[in-house]
């Protein structure tokens, strides 16, 4: 019989092996940076990311030749010529430099470089009423989706020094929606192992525990995965973590979960197919979830 359920157990890692699929090398969301204004004025402004790097991917250092610089010629409507010449001819930040993108802030109060942005950087915004620069210190991409905040109301026009900016990645957040995540497929597998009539006390806390211990360490994992690499390593992971999480409750469960009346042997199967069910609903219903409340994954 133990053999039995071990067979079922590789059978089904076989066939959820078979239905992975592949990924392109530039498929799903991409890492970004973004840095909010709090209390920035009115005045015309413009900001950029300035790089340690010459070249991070698509975008790179004006080569001196005009003709290959992004200007409005090139790029109508996305940044005046003179509003890029004087970001390109800037030098005042050793070692950092101008990759060509920059954007207007003083309506959005807010710049988001959402494909392939410098992992070292330094913000930089300019006022081309007054021809002022203002630049800050040495930052970097701290996370797949890095957030910073500058509180302009501490900056002092005409210093060329923008205040500290502050991390401000939603941890609160992330912590609620990892909470969330655990009771609820807690809570989605006990309703099953009710159905399927684990109902007893000693059955009740088995599943309990080995649940808490499970989801805690799979929740945790995947968050940090999350915050790391982004949503789609994150489905990928979550995937491929599933399947670890079956096989070892499914060897958990058809060794101690199973009651039998005196004289009949374990159904160890039975245990096996309630860990492959109780697994793949609380997937399928955590997918579900996510396309309904996005920030709780």
């Amino acid at each position: 019989m133990r053999t039995k359920y071990l067979r079922l157990v590789c059978a089904v890692m076989l066939l959820l092996a078979l239905l992975a699929f592949p990924v392109g090398a530039d498929m799903g969301p991409k890492p970004s940076v973004t840095v909010n204004f709090d209390g920035l004025s009115d005045r015309v402004c413009y900001a950029t990311l300035l790089s340690d790097r010459e070249h991070v991917g698509p975008y790179s250092v004006w080569d001196g030749i005009e003709e290959n610089g992004i200007n409005d010629r090139n790029y109508p409507g996305e940044l005046e010529y003179g509003i890029w010449k004087s970001f390109a001819d800037y030098r005042g930040c050793d070692g950092y430099c101008f990759l060509q993108r920059a954007w207007r802030v003083d309506k959005t109060k807010s710049l988001t470089w959402g494909y392939m942005p410098p992992d070292n950087l330094r913000i930089l915004l300019y006022f081309p009423e007054s021809g002022e620069f203002a630049v800050s210190g040495a930052y970097e991409r701290y996370a797949f989706h890095t957030y910073y905040t500058v509180d302009m109301r501490d900056y002092t026009a005409g210093s060329g020094t923008l205040p500290k900016a502050a991390r401000s990645y939603s941890y609160t957040n992330e912590t609620i929606s990892l909470i969330a995540r655990i009771v609820l497929t807690i809570g989605i597998e006990l309703v099953i192992a009710l159905l399927f009539r684990y109902r007893s006390r000693r059955q009740v806390k088995i599943l309990l525990i080995t649940n808490v211990i499970t989801q805690v360490i799979l929740n945790v994992f995947l968050n940090v995965v999350n915050y790391t690499s982004g949503s789609l390593a994150f489905i990928l992971m979550y995937i491929n973590a599933e399947i670890i999480v079956f096989v070892i409750e499914a060897v958990i469960y058809a060794g101690i979960l199973p009651e039998p009346a005196e004289g009949e042997k374990p159904k160890r199967g039975k245990a096996v197919l309630y860990a492959l069910t109780a697994n793949a609903v609380s997937f399928a219903l955590g997918f579900a979830i996510a396309w309904l409340i996005p920030g709780i994954f």
